[in-house]
């Protein structure tokens, strides 16, 4: 029987898009994980590994001298929607570098692809997981870590998998919740921004829906985009430098948005690439974001702003395969911990609210414990802090003591003798809703 396009099956055929872009490149033979020169800043006693897996993802392992027999296994953030190198990976390692000085053995996939795929990169995540077992041997314990996008890679992944693969989960800068809330900010951001400045696109380029990124044929540069934040807002230039038109308009975009100016560009650039990479190869041209009906405010003219702003509503089908593929139940099934800076100008710390509302609803609070540091960073935060979480996420899986931020607080001044200065931690703080950041949409 011929299935209608619309409703349910349409839905899942999208949802299926975006598992079939996931294959790509083709699945190859697996090879070994070959001995390579560990990464500058790692453990100079450590061995470490690389190579590429059965479905073409490469990979980085490092094993310290001392190895406590607990593996981290590292889900990345991004996505970046080039081709992933092993220099990527590399990054990864020399990042996280003080886990193997801790004692940790490592693991880290670049995804077998680049762009959007959060089901994709958690398959990819414990494949590598069964790797480093077939090779090294099972560790005692198995943590997954999720920094930034890859806090919703591991999110799935732990639900995916779970125990007995994985004992616990840390989750680090995390966008949480699911790509629909954790993008919508973006679209905001193209449309405000585009009312203000005029200029992306520019009035004598072929327009678009914004909402897909870019057209698929564009020709725009990553320097180019930030020529034109840099003409119509002046971000690139000294304060001074700046003309009061550059100012205002400046001044306009971020109080509506919400976002630092230290980011501006940033968030365009992912409104813009990871957008048309989303919409146009994952989500077959369809549209994941509405603001039809959002009310902005914090300009000079909010009703003006309110009328002229393009709006655009979301392909029922598009919501419905973004969350499939990226927003978690909430159904825990072992210990949770989270870390994210107060200040975060990437991913807002208002999304572990929305994570925390969904692990309740799905009455699973018991296995989330959230702490928050006072730290203005994204994609690393203090070096003392990680170890501290780690000894604290094993406790609770070792012997059943659940953790408080106090307590993670005080394991983080304890390591600082060895790890250096940098903890920051806030037990009081609890974030507010992501509503308070970003309007919310009509149900």
């Amino acid at each position: 029987m011929k299935k209608n396009a619309s409703g349910p099956w349409r839905a899942w055929a999208l949802a299926a898009m975006l598992a079939v872009a996931a294959s790509a490149p083709h699945a190859e033979p697996k090879a070994e994980p070959q001995s390579a020169p560990c990464p500058e800043g790692v453990a100079s006693d450590a061995r470490c590994y690389n190579g590429r897996d059965a479905e073409g993802a490469l990979y980085w392992i490092a094993i310290p001298a001392d190895w406590n027999k607990v593996l981290v296994v590292h889900a990345h953030g991004g996505p970046e929607v080039g081709t992933p190198t092993l220099a990527r990976g590399a990054e990864d390692l020399q990042r996280w570098a003080v886990m193997v000085k801790a004692g940790y053995a490592w693991a880290g996939s670049t995804y077998r692809r680049g762009g959007y795929g959060v089901t994709m990169a958690a398959e990819d995540t414990e494949r590598l997981r069964q790797l480093f077992v077939e090779r090294f041997g099972k560790p005692r314990r198995t943590v997954l870590h999720g920094q930034s996008y890859g806090a919703g890679v591991a999110a799935k992944a732990a639900e995916l998998v779970g125990p007995p693969a994985y004992d616990g989960v840390l989750l680090t800068s995390g966008v949480l919740g699911g790509g629909n809330n954790a993008y919508e900010f973006r679209l905001d951001l193209r449309v405000v921004y585009q009312q203000v400045c005029h200029n992306h696109p520019k009035p004598d380029e072929p327009a678009y829906p914004l909402w897909q990124g870019l057209p698929p044929d564009a020709k725009l540069t990553r320097a180019e985009l930030a020529e034109r934040v840099k003409d119509c807002t002046g971000v690139g230039l000294p304060a001074a430098q700046r003309t009061p038109e550059q100012a205002a308009r400046l001044h306009t975009i971020l109080s509506v948005v919400h976002i630092p100016e230290r980011t501006l560009l940033s968030h365009l650039q992912w409104s813009t690439w990871l957008f048309q990479d989303l919409t146009q190869k994952r989500l077959g041209g369809r549209n994941p974001f509405d603001n039809a009906k959002v009310v902005y405010s914090g300009s000079g003219d909010d009703a003006a702003l309110n009328k002229q702003v393009l709006r655009y509503a979301a392909d029922p089908q598009a919501v419905a395969a973004l969350a499939a593929d990226s927003r978690p139940t909430g159904r825990l099934k072992l210990p949770v911990l989270t870390l994210h800076a107060i200040h975060d100008p990437t991913a807002f710390v208002e999304l572990e609210s929305a994570y925390r509302e969904i692990v309740d609803a799905a009455s699973a609070s018991s296995w989330l414990v959230q702490t928050f540091s006072d730290e203005a960073d994204h994609s690393y935060l203090g070096d003392p802090e990680y170890p501290a979480l780690m000894t604290a996420l094993l406790r609770w899986v070792d012997d059943g003591e659940r953790p408080s931020p106090e307590g993670v607080a005080k394991l983080c001044a304890a390591n600082e003798a060895r790890f250096g200065s940098g903890c920051k931690i806030r037990p009081e703080y609890h974030p507010p809703p992501l509503s308070s950041r970003v309007p919310a949409r009509a149900p």
